[in-house]
This record gives C-alpha cells, structure tokens and sequence, in this order.
C-alpha cells in the first residue's frame, strides 16, 4: 500500500514505515502529524485517483526533527556594470516517519 500525498506545493510517494523531508511543519519531534491532501491511493491491485483528493483518506506519522538543508549560493552579476550580490539560503525541513495510511469507509 502506498500514497501520493502533496504538502509544501511539492508531492511525495509515501509507504508506511518510510522516512521523507517535507517542507518544514509546525510540531516539536516525537508529536503526531496527519497529512489529509492525498491525490493518489494504491491497495494491493487496486488503485484509487482524487478529484483532486481522494475523500476520506489521511496519512498519519510522527515527526522525527525539524533541520534545516545543505546552504544554497545565490549570486547575481551584471557584467562590466561592478554589480554583484551573493547570498546563501538554507531551506527549513520536517523530517517524518510515515506511520500508516488511514482510509475511511
């Protein structure tokens, strides 16, 4: 059984027991989280698309850190005109464990 789920504008493929970053959630590490948008549900042969959610059905996991990613170097140039801008940018992340996916009848 998996599922497709979107959280943070992006959309991951999730199994119970798998670890994914997702853009960064409120919660401390250890609390439960619950992912409702999901778009894709797949049980054994059956496959199941949302409208454009599938109705009733929750990804449920518990938050195992809040981090930050690798730093990102944005530089800007204009040439011959002395212009010149670097900045870094470390993106917030939530990393979870995917505890079971919940669909109700």
């Amino acid at each position: 059984m998996y599922a497709i789920i979107e959280t943070g504008g992006k959309q991951y493929a999730v199994a119970p027991g798998d670890k994914v970053r997702v853009e960064k959630l409120e919660g401390e590490p250890g609390h439960e989280v619950t992912l409702d948008n999901v778009l894709l549900l797949a049980k054994d042969e059956q496959v199941t698309v949302g409208t454009p959610t599938v109705a009733g059905t929750k990804v449920t996991g518990t938050i195992l850190s809040q981090g930050r990613g690798r730093k990102v170097l944005v530089f800007k140039m204009r040439r011959r005109k002395n212009y010149r801008r670097k900045q870094g940018h470390r993106q917030a992340f939530t990393e979870i464990q995917v505890t079971d996916i919940v669909q109700s009848a």
